[in-house]
């Protein structure tokens, strides 16, 4: 039986290590959901007064999604390789095709919080209701005798402070108000799907590489990607430590980091440039026979497609 639980978990494990975007993108949604419920419980208070809700209401829809998307933006390592990119070489290497690719990864992580929290506060209504409650047009209620101060009372049905006069209107303009935010929220939802759908099939089509190919590809920079962070925390590790061994005359170091640091004699104190642009680049740089590295990669491709059993 512990058999059984312990293969079960190494499934899941290596399921969610296969699909760690999706993972990711999920926990992200679902702290947003969870942000956002607990906003609307514990914070959101409509000041139910003209001018003001139509800003306030907006506002709690909006500036949160802005924030959300700006550190999604920042927190993306792409943002600041083409910062970099643009800093040191003014972007003039840059290919169309890695800027697309850079531009659609870091955009498309970085708006899945603002979306979802634009998302839950549309099919929840409460923010809508708020910002346009005053604009509701008297003459669609039934039998609604004011029409001078029509917005100063509109503004205050979401905090259900109307006159006695006006209490019966309060259930028929928030249904109102929360039919017109449902709907934009799911007419969100479906243009953002089609979009994703649309901006997929536009990926698959243009790509020269197969399903297998695109499979096996991503398995290489996930695995590269790996191998690279823990060698170069080796690499630095071992450099920081012969820095300090000559600075002080010896280095304190762990049983377990002598171990590791043993084997690394020899190692280069100081990797060439060329060989740095190559692996953190941005963009495909000329090998020493002149060849693009992204041509190579096509090439290698083709050679696979006219190959393939």
């Amino acid at each position: 039986m512990s058999v059984l639980f312990s293969e079960y978990i190494n499934f899941i494990a290596l399921y969610i290590k296969s699909k760690d975007a999706m993972v990711f993108n999920g926990l992200i949604g679902l702290g947003t959901v969870v942000g956002q419920t607990a906003y609307n419980t514990l914070a959101f208070d409509c000041p139910c007064s003209p001018k003001k809700n139509y800003l306030y209401g907006l506002a709690a829809i909006g500036v949160p999604a802005l924030a959300f998307f700006v550190i999604g933006v920042m927190l993306n390592q792409n943002t600041w390789d083409v910062v970099s990119e643009c800093r040191t070489r003014k972007c003039q290497k840059l290919s169309v095709t890695a800027a697309f690719a850079l531009l659609g990864s870091t955009v498309g992580r970085a708006v899945v919080a603002p979306i979802t929290w634009s998302v839950i506060s549309l099919l929840r209504g409460v923010a809508y209701v708020c910002a346009f409650s005053e604009f509701v047009d008297p003459s669609s209620l039934d039998n609604f005798s004011s029409n001078t101060l029509g917005p100063e009372i509109m503004a205050r049905f979401p905090c259900k402070d109307v006159p006695a006069p006006f209490m019966n209107y309060s259930g028929e303009v928030e249904r109102q108000l929360k039919y017109e935010s449902q709907l934009l929220g799911w007419l969100l939802v479906g243009i953002i799907s089609l979009s994703v759908f649309l901006l997929l099939c536009l990926k698959n089509c243009f790509s020269t590489l197969g399903y297998h190919q695109e499979a096996y590809w991503s398995q290489y920079r996930s695995s590269e990607q790996a191998l690279f962070k823990r060698t170069a925390e080796v690499h630095a590790k071992y450099n920081a430590a012969e820095n300090v061994k000559n600075f002080f005359g010896f280095v304190a170091l762990e049983n377990q980091e002598k171990e590791l640091l043993a084997n690394c004699k020899g190692i280069k104190s100081v990797i060439p440039r060329l060989e740095w642009n190559r692996i953190t680049g941005v963009y495909m740089y000329r090998e020493k026979d002149d060849t693009p590295l992204y041509s190579r990669l096509n090439k290698w491709a083709m050679y696979i497609n006219e190959n393939d059993c």
